[in-house]
């Protein structure tokens, strides 16, 4: 089966500037659910790759991770503040549904009447995020915005789910984006292509968050996994086609940080060695879709002129997306 990638269209350039992560202090070791409920550390790490993961402390959630995400990625780019004009916030975990974290950030900046966005696709909306800044660049309705991608998963999570509860952690990251290149080291969004599967296996029930219900449940972790590694492999790999490229051309490709195993399947698929993916899963958790871009900040320094990333995605309700970058 084929999938769906639209053709390439006369997009401006969109390159991101900076990247910054928040993670919180308080650090969840798999001892924990070991004394919770019976998991033992080594059993976890042979299926998730987790041997801790990140907790929000009291008075922190969604908004304040995102805040305090940007606060740090503005300080590495203090002139950028002046010149923003879009705000994009993605979580499935949010803090306040009406005043969401995009409103948080454009709150603590101080900037009024400009676009101010949130969406949520599950563990891919960093990309979906990254394809609404591409448009409000196309259609001239912006230059410089802000992505922040930031999850509480622990404020819906049930430790005492032996299925899924020890999967989740919490943190933030925002991207400085702009319509040029505003220093060397910036990388230039070369294409970004999401989907959705939501009418294979099981995306209706597979991964489900309903905050008056059971917060988080993952009743077919099986399904999940399977589609995973079937569309992370498939779109990379079809994005580099279309890109003219081969493997050997990526120096890091960034996964969604849901399993280590998931991770280590599509670089079999694809036939990329184990040191180029780039996985912070063993010490963060599932950060949903603050994952991957958390991955890119940790390999910002690691690149230089000519480096290409590739970051793939795939959440609940069977999202996907891949997203070339190059410095």
């Amino acid at each position: 089966m084929l999938l769906f990638l639209p053709n390439s269209r006369p997009f401006p350039s969109v390159y991101i500037h900076q990247v910054a992560a928040y993670l919180p202090d308080y650090v969840v070791t798999n001892e924990h659910f070991t004394r919770l409920n019976g998991l033992a550390s080594e059993w976890i790490i042979e299926r998730t790759g987790i041997r801790e993961r990140r907790k929000a402390g009291p008075g922190e959630n969604t908004n304040t991770m995102a805040i305090e995400a940007t606060r740090r990625a503005l300080a590495q780019a203090p002139d950028f503040a002046a010149t923003i004009d879009l705000i994009v916030g993605a979580t499935y975990t949010p803090h306040d549904t009406i005043y969401t974290l995009a409103h948080a950030v454009q709150r603590e900046l101080g900037i009024n009447e400009i676009p101010v966005v949130s969406i949520s696709s599950a563990c891919s909306s960093l990309l979906n995020a990254i394809e609404i800044v591409e448009g409000y660049f196309a259609l001239g309705k912006a230059s410089r915005a802000v992505v922040v991608v930031s999850e509480h998963n622990t404020a819906y999570n049930n430790e005492q789910d032996t299925m899924a509860g020890h999967l989740w952690g919490d943190g933030a990251a925002t991207l400085l984006i702009s319509k040029e290149r505003l220093s060397p080291t910036d990388l230039r969004v070369v294409e970004v292509v999401t989907g959705g599967a939501a009418v294979v296996g099981k995306a209706d029930e597979s991964v489900t968050l309903k905050p008056v219900e059971k917060g988080i449940v993952m009743p077919h972790g099986r399904d999940v996994f399977t589609h995973a590694c079937t569309y992370m492999a498939r779109v990379t790999a079809q994005l580099l086609e279309r890109q003219q490229l081969t493997v050997d051309d990526v120096a890091f490709l960034i996964p969604h940080q849901a399993n280590l195993r998931i991770t280590k399947n599509v670089l079999k698929q694809l036939g990329m060695p184990d040191e180029r993916a780039v996985s912070n899963i063993e010490q963060l958790g599932n950060t949903g879709c603050a994952g991957a871009a958390i991955g890119l900040g940790d390999t910002w320094n690691q690149l230089h002129e000519g480096s290409r990333v590739v970051i793939t995605v795939f959440g609940g309700g069977y999202s996907y997306g891949a997203m070339l970058l190059e410095r």
